[in-house]
């Protein structure tokens, strides 16, 4: 386990997927990214992305995270799902001798959501806070993009590229270098 603080970013990317059955269907995945700000956040998930569709998507939603730290599992090859979990810390005020709690959220990636709350428990206990879990809930978060300084550090790996890479194989085709950005965000393949 290891755990990352940064500013995160949450992105809803809509594109035309091929699905199982070989038909197109329009979707909309959400995606995170490290970045500083809302406009180096959107060209990181448009550089991310333009590896892994091909033909026109558009960046539908940007927001900044609820969360400052994710819970990386890098050990568990089948920790594909990202979890928010919100924990209290109870911390007891000196002058007045009485609880204090104060909520905190992370993302957490798991296999399940049994996983996930052990991923916590793994992390928090490397503190010194005492902590309760108020609650763990799955997300629809397909991936979480760190700046290539980071992944190259860890060593991580992107859950996303992986499951693309073997189950999808051959249905999606690297972006031309020579795309074109359309003003409304969407991108154009050179060509068009």
């Amino acid at each position: 386990m290891r755990s990352r603080t940064s500013t995160w970013f949450e992105a809803k990317i809509q594109y035309e997927k091929v699905m199982e059955d070989g038909l197109q269907k329009k979707v909309v995945e959400q995606y995170v990214v490290d970045a500083l700000s809302y406009a180096e956040a959107e060209n990181r998930i448009i550089e991310e992305m333009s590896a892994y569709i091909s033909g026109e998507y558009e960046v539908k939603d940007l927001k900044k995270a609820p969360y400052k730290e994710i819970f990386f599992d890098d050990q568990d090859p089948q920790a594909d799902r990202y979890y928010k979990a919100k924990l209290e810390f109870i911390t007891i005020d000196e002058r007045t001798e009485k609880e204090k709690r104060s909520r905190v959220t992370f993302l957490v990636q798991a296999s399940d959501l049994h996983r996930a709350m052990k991923n916590v428990d793994e992390v928090m206990s490397g503190t010194m806070i005492d902590y309760e879990a108020c609650a763990v809930d799955d997300t629809k978060i397909i991936d979480v993009f760190e700046t290539m300084e980071q992944r190259e550090q860890n060593g991580a790996r992107s859950s996303y590229a992986e499951s693309r890479q073997s189950s999808t194989e051959g249905q999606y085709t690297k972006a031309d270098n020579t795309a074109d950005s359309e003003p409304d965000g969407k991108q154009k393949a050179a060509g068009e």
